[in-house]
């Protein structure tokens, strides 16, 4: 029974991690960015991150401790590895998304704004904030990428009896 769970744990955290970043990416924000002006999106999209990351951390620590905990019902073969490993992973990048990258993205639009309000260009300020929201969308790919290889793992992990 409590392999079962374990199974269904991890299928969970596997599923929540896919669909938080599913739905985030192909529904709410280009609903939000066609709806909303520059100021209100920027203002609900900082809302939105800490928790989103938040739930993305939450998942990866539940995966992480199923996939875990599957391996001592059947041994740490690289079945159960590979995909607690993953799990870690997922775990960094949620972490540094919601921990300095958010944040130095914020800080490097509040310097933009400030300058174009009054009237100062500020091209490498923009490049440099743009190379960040271009790591966090990467970011967020890769981890999509690892979601949807953990599901796969979810399709074989051990039998259960």
């Amino acid at each position: 029974m409590t392999e079962h769970l374990l199974t269904f744990l991890n299928l969970v955290a596997s599923a929540v991690l896919v669909g938080k970043i599913v739905f985030l990416s192909f529904v709410t924000a280009p609903v939000l960015a066609k709806t909303l002006d520059a100021d209100a999106f920027a203002r609900v999209v900082r809302s939105l991150f800490p928790p989103y990351y938040g739930l993305g951390m939450l998942s990866a620590a539940l995966g992480w401790a199923s996939s875990v905990s599957l391996g001592f019902y059947h041994g740490f073969t690289p079945m159960v590895l590979i995909p607690a490993a993953l799990w870690l992973g997922v775990l960094a990048i949620e972490q540094y998304c919601r921990t300095p990258l958010i944040a130095q993205i914020n800080e490097l639009s509040d310097q933009l704004k400030a300058k174009q309000a009054k009237g100062i260009s500020t091209p490498l300020l923009q490049k440099e904030r743009d190379v960040l929201h271009r790591r966090s969308v990467q970011l967020n790919s890769v981890v999509l990428l690892m979601g949807l290889c953990l599901l796969g793992f979810s399709g074989v992990l051990p039998s259960i009896h």
